[in-house]
């Protein structure tokens, strides 16, 4: 009834608005405080696995430049936070920078795939072979194309994190309930506004999942980027650790890529919980988290 309403009429949607404002507030602010007390478990987990490790490098049942010591990647994470910040910034960089080009090129795919049965027929089959094709392969010839710069990395950034939107998209546009677009097309509503009102905000909840795949397989990308030719970021400083066999700066390297990929699922979640709060997913996750 709420997408009916929709797209019969407009006249109070400041009203609605603001109450939906003031209930997405209040339902974030409730669901952040349930997330953060169920956090105890990971953390405990994560203290174990480093007591594990711990335990492990202070009996000395792995060798030094195989496993280094908790205590040895810290001390390289404080004394190379400099060299390390800014590094991190680039790979940062060109994962945001793949991530929101993937996310506009998938989404904008997945309208013409969906809305046009031709190109469906005529491109899908495509974007499943770039899919396949190993992306270390295609690495080389972009730095011979592009050079050593951002721009290689950001396009293997935006090959790999790409097929995962446009699935998805193309899965939430197709889950419409064909008796609401039936009924829209009875209610005068434009192709356009059935978009708007109808096939986009039920895609939502598909592409968000896929936005979050996307966007850790992004920072994949940008590191793959980086292994072939770069003169900074993580990948790089990989490389050069391992070169050197300095497994402090290769962990503490590995620590901060993970940092990325974390930090940057959470703001997809975070724009998940602001984008669809009133999801079944959504009070799914609530209720776990409050278990």
């Amino acid at each position: 009834m709420a997408v009916v309403d929709d797209v019969m009429s407009e006249t109070d949607q400041p009203a609605a608005s603001a109450a939906r404002a003031r209930h997405g507030s209040s339902t974030i602010a409730t669901r952040s405080v349930k997330v953060l007390g169920a956090s105890w478990r990971p953390a405990l987990v994560l203290l174990g696995v480093l007591a594990v490790w711990w335990f492990v490098t202070w009996r000395e049942l792995v060798s030094p430049w195989l496993v280094p010591a908790p205590q040895d990647v810290a001390r390289t994470l404080w004394e190379d936070r400099t060299l390390l910040l800014e590094h991190t910034w680039v790979t940062t960089q060109e994962t945001l920078i793949g991530f929101v080009l993937a996310t506009v090129i998938g989404v904008a795919a997945a309208v013409v795939l969906v809305y046009s049965p031709t190109a469906e027929k005529s491109l899908y089959p495509l974007i499943l072979f770039a899919q396949v094709i190993p992306k270390i392969a295609i690495a080389p010839i972009l730095v011979v194309w592009f050079g050593v710069g951002l721009t290689p990395k950001v396009i293997l950034a935006v090959l790999i994190a790409f097929f995962p939107v446009v699935v998805s998209a193309v899965a939430g546009l197709r889950s419409v309930d064909p008796e609401l677009l039936e009924l829209s097309s009875t209610m005068g509503a434009s192709r356009w506004k059935t978009f708007v009102k109808v096939r986009f905000p039920t895609a939502l909840p598909s592409l968000m999942s896929g936005l979050k795949v996307a966007v850790t397989l992004a920072v994949v990308g940008a590191v793959v980027g980086e292994f072939v030719g770069a003169t900074a970021g993580l990948g790089y400083v990989l490389l050069l650790a391992s070169g050197n066999l300095d497994a402090p700066l290769l962990f503490a390297d590995l620590i901060l890529m993970s940092a990325i990929g974390i930090l940057l699922f959470v703001l997809v979640e975070v724009l998940e919980a602001l984008v669809i709060p009133w999801h079944a997913s959504r009070r799914d996750n609530l209720a776990l988290a409050a278990s």
